[in-house]
């Protein structure tokens, strides 16, 4: 490579991308470790861990009782101990097992010691629908996790947010939940070299546009990308919002688009009601009033727990041609 070439981009998966973050992190720093069920032998049920376990051996690579108030609990306790731990949740529908954990000590002990007692905790989860998975393994909560002040949500769509957002994450004072989407782990594309300090604090515009807004994030962002391709088509330019990180919202970063192109559409995998789709919608509407020229929309899932059959379950959730409609009322 000659002076001033920029390294080249590797082709690799989201799931690779999150194994090799787990990998650097692990050779990074011997307090880090990775516990969870069958996170070690099998490799993880998504199989994000695959080879870990023969790398790293059994005490940093640790298969766990299938109890996630247990491991959890634990985690915060090696945390607050002065450990790095990542814990992994099969499924977010699991983790509400763990809530009690999460909500009243990982995100309590350091305000509550009055900065005495940092939980330096990672939790990734896998959530989201479209796999034929069924209700219990296919829900989006990650909202109510938002929901949660004394923790940090991120919510990584790209391959590059896979790759490189648990550096930072492991490097935060307060437990920093992940949720990776359930569709994505087979994502294949080019990750991009890492130039510059990872930011959690910002949304992203993964498309520029100057009619209406997708604000989306995670497993819907390749269909909010596929809707602005379409509308593109129709002569309707739409800038594409990820907002990465769920808690804090990058509420700037909304109303700075808002303020671009005067229409919104939230695409939202979760359910319509107390989402966090309502809670971008109603950030609009608090401060950037003025700038909307109609209404906000909004694209959710269906009111229901996530149906098995494959054509009710594509009727349940957020689909493209749903985005495009929206845009359309939103616009025309």
């Amino acid at each position: 490579m000659g002076t001033g070439e920029q390294p080249a981009a590797a082709q690799t998966t989201y799931r690779e991308a999150m194994r090799e973050a787990l990998r650097e992190a692990l050779r990074a720093d011997d307090r880090v470790f990775l516990m969870g069920e069958d996170v070690g032998r099998y490799g993880g049920c998504f199989g994000v861990s695959l080879g870990l376990l023969e790398e790293f051996g059994r005490e940093r690579i640790r298969d766990t009782p299938l109890s996630e108030s247990a491991f959890v609990g634990a985690g915060i306790g090696a945390a607050v101990a002065g450990m790095r731990p990542i814990v992994e949740i099969m499924t977010v529908n699991f983790s509400l097992l763990a809530l009690d954990q999460i909500l009243n000590n990982a995100a309590t002990l350091l305000h509550m010691s009055g900065g005495q007692l940092p939980v330096p905790l990672v939790v990734r989860m896998t959530t989201g629908a479209g796999r034929q998975l069924a209700a219990q393994h296919s829900h989006s909560l990650e909202g109510w996790y938002a929901h949660i002040p004394g923790i940090r949500v991120l919510a990584p769509a790209t391959i590059e947010d896979a790759r490189y957002m648990l550096a930072p994450a492991l490097a935060d004072p307060d437990p920093v939940l992940i949720f990776e989407h359930g569709s994505l782990y087979n994502a294949a594309g080019e990750l991009a070299p890492l130039t510059a300090p990872v930011d959690l604090d910002h949304a992203a515009v993964r498309r520029s546009g100057t009619d209406i807004s997708l604000i989306t994030y995670g497993g819907s962002l390749p269909k909010a990308l596929a809707a602005a391709d379409e509308l593109a088509t129709e002569g309707i330019s739409a800038e594409v919002m990820d907002l990465r990180t769920l808690r804090p919202l990058d509420g700037a970063a909304i109303a700075g688009s808002v303020s671009r192109t005067h229409h919104a559409v939230i695409v939202d995998e979760a359910w319509r009601t107390g989402s966090l789709a309502a809670e971008v919608s109603a950030r609009i509407a608090e401060g950037s009033f003025y700038e909307l020229d109609a209404p906000v929309e909004r694209v959710c899932s269906a009111e229901v727990p996530i149906p098995y059959a494959r054509r009710l379950e594509e009727a349940a959730l957020p689909q493209t041609a749903g985005i495009v409609a929206a845009a359309h009322r939103a616009v025309d």
